[in-house]
C-alpha cells in the first residue's frame, strides 16, 4: 500500500515545486512597457530600438552619453579616462579597477578586443559591423575572414572536418591579433588606432553594439562549423540567470513574449548611484493595452506610444498646456526641460503625456536591385521612376492627417538643424504644399514625364508590375500605406497591392530584399550626418534597400578624408543631396516626435533630449522611501569627458 502512494507524493512534490518555482516575484521598483519584444540581448547584433534601451541597463561600454546634461557629451563608463594622439588617430583607454561583470569577475582590456573581434567578423552578420571598420585593419581583417571562408567552402567535403574548422577559426584569431590596431597592454588598458581620424569615434564607443561580453560565458555557445568553416552560433548564454552582463543591472528572468526582469548589478562600479533595484518589463505588443495598462497603474513608462487616437491624448496635453499658460512660460523662462515643467504644473492625467522632438525619420524603402526576389525585372532600379513615385506623394496628410502629433513633414533624411554646422539640402518639392490646383497638377505631369522617360508612357498599362507595399500591422503604419496606395494609383495609375505582416515577417522580407516598397525608419545612432548617410553605403547592414552607386560611395570616402570640419560636412551635404533629390532609394515623409507617457512627478529622470536615449538605471520613482523625494540633474559619477576628447559631439545635436 505504501508503494502506491510513492507516485502521488512524488506528483504532489513535482506540482508544489511547480507552483512555488512559477510564483510571481515582488513587485518591481520600475515597470516598463517597452512596446514589442525583445529580438536580441547580444550587443554585437543589436539594431531596434527596444532592444538598446534594455542593453543600456545590462552593459556599458568604455564612455556612455551624458544624457541629463544639454550638451549630451561623453562621461566615462568602464573607462575612468582616455588619451587621443595629437593626429588624432590614437585612443588609450584606462579602464576602471573597479569594473567588474554580473558574477564577480573584473571587465578587463581583452574582453573589448573580443567582443569588437565578434562585431568584425562577417560569420555574426552584425547591421552595425561597419562602424568597426574605422579600427585600423578591421576592414582587412573582415576581408581576410571572407576569403578564408570562401576557401574553406571550395575544399572536398572530407577536407570539410571539425579539426579543420578549428584550425581555421585558429588561424582567424592569430590574424586579428596581427591585423587590427587593438593592443591590450595590461588588463586595464586598451589602445585602439584608426584607418582614419573619426570626429565621432567616442560618441560610437557610447553605442550599445560597442558594449562587451563575457567571453568564457559566450564562447560556449559558438563554434566554427565542420561543413562551413563559419562560426555558428546559439542564444543560449542570453537567458535569464545566464547572462553574464557589466552595466547597472543583470537580467534575472526572460519568457519570451511574457515578461523580463532586471535587477540591480550588486557589482556595478557605481551601484550606490542607481535609485532603483528592480525593473519588470512585460511584453504588450499591442499600442491600445500598453495605454490601459499605465492608466491602470501596471506599468509606469510607456516607451512609445503609438496608439491610433494618441493625437487626441497630444490635443489633451496642449489644452492642459493652455490651461497653465502663465505658469508654463514662467517656468519655461527659468531655463527648465518639458519634463521638469510637467513636474511642477498641478496633476492631471492630461499632464502624462509627453512628446518629445527626435532624431529620426520615417521613410518608405525603394528595392533598388535590378531584379526582385522573384526574378522579375524591378522598374524601381531606375531611379526616375523612384523620384516619380516620390513626387506624387502628399507628405502634409500623412503629417497632419494621419499622424496628427506635429511632426515635421520630411523633404531630407537628416532633420533640419539637428546637428550642429550641418545644413543639409531643400529635397524635393512636397505635392501637399502645392498652393493651387495647377502647381499641384504640375508636379503630377513631372511625375509622369520622368515614367515616360523610363518607358512607361501609359503606367496603367505599361507599368509590368504590382506595386506590393510591405507593412508590419503595429503604429498605424496601414494607414500611411494605404495613403501611399492611393496617392500612387490616382496620380500615376499604376496597380497597387498592400501587404501587412507581422513584425518579425516583415523585417525578414526586409532584409531579404523580398518586396518591392516597405516602410522604414532610422534614429541616429550618433551625432553626425554619417549615422543617416551610411545607410545608403554600398554593403552597409542596414541598407535594406540594395542600393549601390559608386559616385555617392566617394562622396562618403571624400568626407571620411577630408580633415577640415566644415568642408567635411559641406561634402555630406552634397551626399544628401544626391540622395534625396537625384537617387531616391529611400521616400522620406515625415521626422519623427517620440510621445512617451509617465507621470512626472512621480517618475524623474527622463532625458529630453532629442536623442531619445532613455536610461532607465538613472530613473527614480519618487515616493518609493528609498531615497529623497527631489529630482537629481544626474547620479552617475563617472568624470566627464576632457575637453580635447569630447569636443565630438558637445554641439552636434541640438533640440
Amino acid at each position: 500500500m505504501t508503494r502506491m502512494f510513492i507516485p502521488f507524493l512524488v506528483l504532489v512534490a513535482l506540482i508544489a515545486g511547480a507552483i512555488w518555482t512559477d510564483r510571481p516575484p515582488p513587485p518591481a521598483d520600475l515597470t516598463v512597457s517597452n512596446g514589442v519584444d525583445v529580438n536580441t540581448l547580444d550587443p554585437q547584433r543589436m539594431s531596434w530600438m527596444q532592444d538598446l534601451r534594455v542593453a543600456r541597463c545590462l552593459f556599458e561600454g568604455l564612455v556612455r552619453h551624458d544624457v541629463l546634461s544639454d550638451e549630451f557629451g561623453i562621461a566615462s563608463g568602464v573607462a575612468r579616462s582616455w588619451e587621443v594622439s595629437d593626429d588624432g588617430l590614437e585612443y588609450t583607454f584606462h579602464l576602471r579597477a573597479d569594473a567588474a561583470w554580473s558574477n564577480g569577475e573584473p571587465v578587463t582590456a581583452d574582453d573589448f578586443r573580443y567582443s569588437w573581434r565578434r562585431a568584425m567578423l562577417p560569420d555574426l552578420a552584425a547591421d552595425y559591423f561597419t562602424m568597426f571598420m574605422f579600427v585600423e585593419g578591421a576592414q582587412a581583417f573582415y576581408d581576410w575572414r571572407n576569403a578564408a571562408l570562401d576557401a574553406y567552402a571550395a575544399r572536398g567535403e572530407d577536407e570539410r572536418t571539425a579539426a579543420a574548422a578549428q584550425a581555421l577559426w585558429d588561424e582567424t584569431i592569430a590574424k586579428f591579433d596581427e591585423t587590427v590596431g587593438m593592443r591590450a597592454p595590461d588588463e586595464h588598458t586598451l589602445v585602439v588606432r584608426l584607418e582614419h581620424r573619426v570626429p565621432y569615434f567616442l560618441d560610437l564607443c557610447a553605442f550599445a553594439v560597442f558594449s562587451p561580453v563575457y567571453p568564457e560565458l559566450v564562447e560556449q555557445y559558438e563554434r566554427p562549423d565542420a561543413a562551413t568553416g563559419r562560426l555558428i552560433r546559439r542564444s543560449g548564454w542570453t537567458k535569464g540567470g545566464v547572462l553574464v552582463s557589466n552595466g547597472a543591472f543583470m537580467l534575472t528572468e526572460w519568457r519570451f513574449k511574457r515578461d523580463m526582469r532586471l535587477e540591480k548589478n550588486p557589482y556595478y562600479w557605481d551601484r550606490d548611484a542607481v535609485a532603483i533595484d528592480s525593473i519588470s518589463i512585460p511584453s504588450i505588443a499591442d499600442p491600445n493595452a500598453q495605454i490601459l495598462a499605465y492608466q491602470t497603474g501596471a506599468v509606469d513608462w510607456v516607451a512609445d506610444v503609438t496608439a491610433s487616437y494618441r493625437g487626441e491624448m497630444i490635443s489633451d496635453k496642449l489644452a492642459y498646456d493652455d490651461e497653465h499658460r502663465e505658469e508654463y512660460e514662467k517656468l519655461k523662462a527659468e531655463g527648465l526641460d518639458a519634463f521638469e515643467i510637467d513636474r511642477r504644473l498641478p496633476p492631471d492625467p492630461r499632464n502624462e503625456t509627453h512628446t518629445i522632438a527626435s532624431f529620426g525619420t520615417y521613410f518608405w524603402n525603394f528595392n533598388c536591385q535590378a531584379r526582385l526576389s522573384d526574378g522579375r525585372e524591378n522598374p524601381f532600379h531606375d531611379a526616375r521612376v523612384r523620384r516619380a513615385f516620390a513626387l506624387v506623394v502628399d507628405k502634409r496628410a500623412i503629417a497632419d492627417d494621419v499622424r496628427r502629433i506635429g511632426e515635421p513633414v520630411a523633404s531630407t533624411l537628416i532633420p533640419p538643424g539637428s546637428i550642429g554646422g550641418y545644413h543639409g539640402p531643400k529635397g524635393l518639392p512636397n505635392i501637399g504644399d502645392a498652393e493651387t490646383p495647377e502647381a499641384r497638377q504640375a508636379i503630377i505631369d513631372e511625375a509622369r514625364a520622368l515614367l515616360a522617360e523610363a518607358g512607361y508612357p501609359d503606367p496603367a498599362k505599361d507599368f509590368p508590375i504590382t506595386v506590393d507595399l510591405l507593412f508590419n500591422k503595429d503604429a498605424g503604419h496601414d494607414l500611411i500605406a494605404q495613403t501611399l496606395a492611393k496617392n500612387w494609383s490616382q496620380s500615376l495609375g499604376v496597380p497597387v497591392s498592400l501587404s501587412q505582416k507581422e513584425l518579425k515577417i516583415a523585417k525578414d522580407d526586409l532584409k531579404k530584399k523580398r518586396y518591392v516598397t516597405s516602410r522604414a525608419g532610422w534614429y541616429g545612432d550618433y551625432g553626425d550626418p554619417t549615422t543617416f548617410l551610411d545607410l545608403s553605403r554600398t554593403g552597409d547592414g542596414n541598407n535594406d534597400r540594395g542600393y549601390s552607386n559608386p559616385k555617392y560611395d566617394a562622396l562618403l570616402d571624400a568626407a571620411s578624408a577630408e580633415p577640415d570640419p566644415q568642408k567635411r560636412l559641406d561634402i555630406l551635404a552634397e551626399a544628401e543631396r544626391m540622395l534625396m533629390e537625384e537617387e531616391v532609394p529611400m521616400l522620406p515623409l515625415f521626422h519623427y516626435a517620440t510621445v512617451y507617457m509617465f507621470d512626472s512627478q512621480k517618475l524623474t529622470g527622463l532625458s529630453t533630449h532629442p536623442r531619445t536615449e532613455q536610461c532607465m538605471y538613472l530613473f527614480d520613482v519618487l515616493g518609493d522611501g528609498k531615497g529623497p523625494d527631489v529630482p537629481k540633474p544626474m547620479r552617475h559619477t563617472g568624470e566627464p569627458a576632457d575637453a580635447d576628447a569630447s569636443a565630438t559631439h558637445a554641439e552636434a545635436v541640438t533640440p
